[in-house]
């Protein structure tokens, strides 16, 4: 019976080995059978110096990004402009603090006295795998351009692509989610306008607002470890409704998603994101404002100060005081320039740097730094979803998540009555990016082993500014 009974597990463990294998060669052979029916795969030759990507790891990165973003999204909107200050002396209450986490929400400047209706504290907004994720402006553009990019086949959209886009998927009518910029740009377009016409100051009294940073992160994705194919893609879409400061500053964030991929795995966290947001500083114009905010936000970092004192500096410097050529409170436009890009940069380095790669962190201080909280929180979501991938995020908030997004909250004309799922986003992605690598990059994609090929430039990465 001894004799038997070890023959008996030693068969069941066999069988269960046998399976676990079975299974992970089944889940391999799906992920490696992925590719593009409209893209014609070229034979490549490795070179010595190409960078390589597992496509595999790529695609749970992808669905990492739109789960992270998603979720600080949602967070961020439960203090959207609850606290902006009030150009004067910063009093108790004026902004939030470590201590407001998980406190009663207070009403935006919109509010009139009433709190978010989505949560009645300040906590995260998870959505459980029996739901579904609802678009908003932080994700509905993004998941357009994705969408345009690979049903016009192309690598670099033009301006009528653009432009056809935006008049097909976005609603005339109140309300459709958009914004200062976004809204004054659309208005041209249905006039026939086209970019980057829609973004000059000439055109668009609102170019220096947040708009363009918050819809085209996502190139930086299409071009990993190269910095500057990602911003010759984002070009034309930062300028459909930013110029100067905005652009540059909606260049910085396309620059960190592109180096998520270039940085060296070995480092912690916190190394890989101070190390890419200076490398993503170059970019920043020295005698502009967004790179001196950059520059004195990391100051009071390296100064050991908290990351309260370093919002209420970043207020009274820029929103109070005017300084570095940050005028906007001379303006006298709508909330003192809360939809800004520049005070809103700031805000978002304050959470960055102090955040340490943490993604629950960098989020928490995020939702509580003020302005427009959700969308620097909904870019830095979606950039630590993306590095640690899909499972890393379910293991920090230590629960599985709805797959599901329903585009069509927000925008309009998409496939499936506008519900997709995080799997499939991903897996266009994958094939924008197998696109661009070959026509922009002329690497290589193999199916077989499932790597990219990416040559890196002779003169490493180039990400300097060009002040255009």
């Amino acid at each position: 019976m001894k004799q038997i009974s070890c023959v008996f597990v030693l068969f069941c463990i066999c069988s269960l080995f046998s399976c676990q294998t079975s299974q992970k060669q089944k889940d391999n052979q799906q992920i490696n059978s992925i590719k593009d029916p409209h893209l014609v795969y070229k034979d490549y030759q490795p070179q010595e110096n190409d960078f390589r990507i597992s496509r595999t790891d790529y695609l749970g990165r992808l669905q990492g990004f739109w789960l992270g973003q998603c979720i600080a999204n949602w967070t961020g909107l439960i203090t959207e402009m609850d606290k902006i200050g009030n150009i004067g002396e910063i009093q108790t209450g004026d902004f939030y603090t470590r201590t407001d986490w998980g406190k009663p929400d207070q009403p935006s400047i919109w509010g009139e006295g009433i709190p978010s209706n989505l949560s009645p504290t300040i906590d995260f907004i998870l959505i459980g795998a029996d739901s579904i994720w609802g678009a908003d402006d932080d994700t509905d553009i993004e998941y357009m351009y994705q969408h345009l990019l690979y049903t016009n086949q192309t690598s670099v959209l033009s301006p009528e692509q653009i432009r056809d886009g935006w008049l097909k998927h976005i609603r005339e009518e109140e309300e459709n989610f958009l914004w200062v910029s976004n809204q004054t740009a659309f208005d041209h377009m249905k006039t026939g306008m086209l970019p980057p016409e829609t973004g000059r100051p000439e055109n668009n009294e609102n170019y220096m607002m947040i708009d363009a940073q918050l819809t085209t992160e996502i190139f930086g994705f299409f071009a990993p470890a190269r910095p500057d194919i990602a911003l010759k893609m984002s070009g034309l879409p930062i300028r459909t409704t930013a110029y100067e400061d905005a652009a540059w500053i909606s260049e910085y964030y396309v620059i960190m998603y592109s180096l998520a991929s270039y940085v060296d795995q070995d480092l912690s966290m916190k190394e890989k994101i101070h190390w890419m947001a200076n490398e993503s500083r170059k970019r920043l114009p020295e005698d502009s404002y967004s790179s001196k905010m950059f520059d004195f936000v990391k100051s009071q970092y390296d100064s050991g100060a908290s990351w309260e004192t370093a919002r209420d500096a970043v207020y009274q410097r820029y929103q109070v005081e005017q300084q570095d050529g940050y005028d906007i409170t001379s303006k006298n436009v709508y909330c003192n320039g809360c939809f800004a890009a520049g005070i809103n940069y700031a805000a978002s380095i304050v959470s960055l740097l102090y955040g340490e790669g943490d993604i629950k962190e960098t989020i928490k201080i995020g939702v509580l730094a003020g302005w427009d909280s959700d969308n620097p929180t909904a870019t830095w979501g979606g950039l630590l979803g993306f590095m640690i991938g899909i499972e890393g995020v379910e293991k920090a908030f230590d629960q599985k998540f709805s797959n599901r997004f329903n585009i069509h909250r927000t925008r309009q004309n998409f496939p499936k009555d506008g519900i997709d799922t995080f799997q499939n986003m991903a897996e266009k992605g994958v094939f924008i990016t197998d696109r661009v690598i070959q026509e922009l990059m002329n690497g290589g994609v193999d199916l077989e082993n499932n790597v990219w090929y990416i040559p890196q430039p002779d003169q490493g990465l180039i990400i300097e500014s060009t002040k255009n």
